[in-house]
């Protein structure tokens, strides 16, 4: 995975610390970060799944890895991972996604947090893995990623992540986890514009947006106040019809000062 100069993963992985004795080396630091990172790319979600990429696609890594003893197993994969420091990886995973996304820019971010498959360890009791991901839609690329201790904390892991990456000119778009003051005041310091879904966890402002929706204003629909577009398609074995009504003079809800640079709201 090469691109030019100074954007290979190589040269953002090779200075990170190996956790590994040396003596028990057999395979380089960089040749097990890249197939993980290929492999988990290509939708490989547990180690024997990497394992299984890296057998599938080795005559192809062989042209730009070193591999002296082939593919690591799966269980190789799992002890480097369990024992790197997550911080450490992050951070280089950030750099190396920052130095290759410039040159492929996206106009929609979407932050949205999940919880890993089989990352619960009997053995050490271990809770499962939480993480935040920024995706680039138009680029199917992660920004960038942060691992949280529990689902409840991406609230102040998603600031944290924002910080970490590059979104000038992008809308973010999140969930009702996401909808706070402080981070969508976080988006446009990072001259980006947010797209946040509202529930119960915002009362006034949910409020204030459904008595918008149902007042007479918002039901007379009439431009430039209020844009509709709807599109109808079959998918998953189903006709699908989606419909959304914009208002564009958000900024006048009694709620809107508390909010930054709040424009519009759909619904």
């Amino acid at each position: 995975m090469t691109l030019e100069k100074n954007n290979t993963i190589a040269d953002h992985f090779s200075h990170l610390d190996d956790p590994r004795v040396e003596r028990h080396r057999r395979h380089t630091l960089v040749d097990i970060i890249t197939i993980t990172i290929c492999a988990a790319l290509c939708g490989a979600d547990d180690w024997v799944a990497i394992e299984r990429f890296g057998k599938a696609k080795e005559t192809w890594f062989q042209g730009f890895l070193e591999l002296p003893n082939g593919i690591p197993s799966h269980d190789t994969f799992g002890r480097f991972f369990s024992h790197l420091c997550p911080r450490s990886f992050q951070n280089c995973f950030i750099q190396w996604v920052q130095s290759i996304t410039n040159r492929f820019p996206g106009k929609l971010v979407a932050i949205d947090g999940k919880t890993l498959r089989r990352s619960f360890t009997e053995s050490d009791k271990k809770n499962a893995i939480h993480l935040v991901n920024a995706w680039s839609i138009e680029n199917k690329l992660v920004l960038g990623q942060l691992k949280t201790d529990t689902k409840s904390n991406e609230i102040t892991a998603i600031p944290e992540l924002l910080e970490a990456i590059a979104v000038k000119g992008a809308v973010v778009s999140i969930d009702a986890m996401g909808c706070h003051k402080a981070i969508a005041e976080k988006i446009r310091e990072k001259e980006a514009h947010y797209l946040l879904a509202v529930k119960n966890n915002q009362p006034r402002l949910y409020s204030a947006i459904h008595e918008l929706l149902h007042s007479k204003k918002a039901k007379s629909y009439q431009r430039p106040v209020i844009d509709f577009y709807s599109s109808e398609k079959e998918q998953h074995g189903r006709h699908e019809i989606r419909r959304c009504w914009v208002y564009n003079a958000a900024a006048k809800l009694p709620i809107a000062t508390e909010w930054m640079d709040l424009g519009a709201a759909l619904f």
